[in-house]
């Protein structure tokens, strides 16, 4: 029998991460594990010219994450989910590995890419870079998965 007591799942706020979120509160009652979400936001390098332009740093990226999670915190809870959260700023491929085994995790679902542009080829290379090294089940979600049909 294959015991899944925790899933991590990464959000990046992205329509595959938000997808993954959903696999991950099914997969969390069918198997009464718990999730623990994670945002990562990189470090963003300081540029030479400091203009008068606003540039939000990690601290507010990381505030911002906090603000957009916790609905998809509090979706969870509604649904009988034993669900944490955290933002974290570092690299995302080794934020999320490191992760896996900070909180035993037993099966880890993220979205196949991020948001659009260049952060949507970043994201794909995150998940191909997890993929790689995780010594855990993976289950990548697209954007464009099929709906769920929830029963209640």
């Amino acid at each position: 029998m294959i015991t899944i007591k925790s899933i991590l799942c990464p959000i990046d706020f992205s329509d595959a991460s938000n997808n993954a979120f959903r696999y991950a509160c099914e997969f969390s009652r069918a198997m009464g594990s718990k999730i623990q979400l994670l945002n990562v936001v990189e470090p963003r390098p300081l540029a030479a010219d400091m203009t008068l332009t606003y540039i939000p740093v990690e601290e507010d990226l990381e505030k911002a994450a906090r603000e957009e999670m916790e609905p998809l915190v509090q979706e969870a809870k509604k649904k009988g989910i034993a669900v944490q959260s955290d933002v974290m700023i570092g690299t995302p491929v080794e934020v999320i590995l490191q992760q896996l085994t900070e909180f035993d995790i037993s099966l880890l679902i993220m979205g196949s890419h991020g948001k659009t542009g260049l952060s949507r080829f970043l994201m794909g290379s995150v998940a191909e870079g997890v993929v790689r090294k995780a010594g855990i089940p993976v289950l990548i979600v697209k954007a464009e998965e099929k709906e769920f049909i929830s029963e209640g």
